[in-house]
């Protein structure tokens, strides 16, 4: 038995831990889905992403984070990890002229973006040298090949872009670039190989093009929600 005179801090400290312990939340449960495809008009004219052979809509669906709508998606998702996935954003663009009384709005296909499963964040991509008109993403782990525009428009490069990366993995010149004549597509989708880790990129119809490359632990940091708490 404790003698009298610790009785009362003791139970102070009994007291303080029962509080914290009651006022202490759960972690919240987020869910993260993609709802049904629907088809939307789809404007060619004007979207440097361009539209492939025949189409004529846009299939979309909704990026849903706990039963709220937060983005528009459009194409495949990549998982990137086991509770990370990445998707490319549709964008509804106002297309109206200054002259124009009634509203006039078009679907266009937007940047890529990361969407955390667990914590319910989503982030946009910034990839270097990417280009919607001759850049078509082969994700492979947590890489991102396509051929990169620089920012002249005078330059194709072969680019691997590493989510968390600040840095490409990879950056090369590929050849040069005539915005006025060119091959559609620009460049052939990238094919990647696993052991050795290797991308291969073609242009037009030259000859294709193999990297190997070096280094390939993933950079991707995905905080817990209690880390973001903290922190803001």
């Amino acid at each position: 038995m404790l003698p009298p005179i610790l009785h009362r801090p003791f139970l102070g400290l009994v007291l303080l831990a029962s509080v914290a312990t009651a006022q202490a939340s759960p972690r919240k449960v987020h869910v993260v889905s993609l709802g049904a495809v629907r088809h939307v008009a789809y404007s060619a004219i004007g979207d440097p992403a361009g539209a492939a052979a025949g189409e004529k809509d846009l299939k979309i669906r909704s990026l849903i984070v706990d039963g709220v709508v937060k983005e528009t998606t459009t194409g495949e998702s990549h998982d990137v990890t086991d509770r990370s996935f990445a998707i490319r954003r549709a964008i509804r663009l106002n297309d109206s002229l200054p002259r124009d009384k009634v509203a006039k709005w078009v679907w266009q296909r937007g940047p890529w973006l990361l969407v955390d499963r667990q914590t319910g964040h989503i982030t946009a991509l910034h990839l270097p040298d990417y280009d919607p008109l001759v850049s078509d993403l082969v994700w492979f782990r947590d890489y991102a090949a396509y051929c990169g525009l620089t920012a002249s428009g005078k330059q194709l490069y072969a680019v691997v872009a590493q989510v968390g990366a600040r840095k490409p993995l990879l950056a090369k010149k590929l050849g040069n670039f005539d915005a006025a004549d060119h091959a559609t597509p620009v460049c052939a989708p990238s094919l990647w190989q696993r052991e050795p880790l290797r991308v291969t990129f073609q242009v037009g119809k030259t000859p294709p093009t193999s990297f190997d490359l070096v280094g390939s632990s993933a950079v991707l940091v995905e905080d817990s929600e209690d880390e973001d708490a903290a922190s803001k």
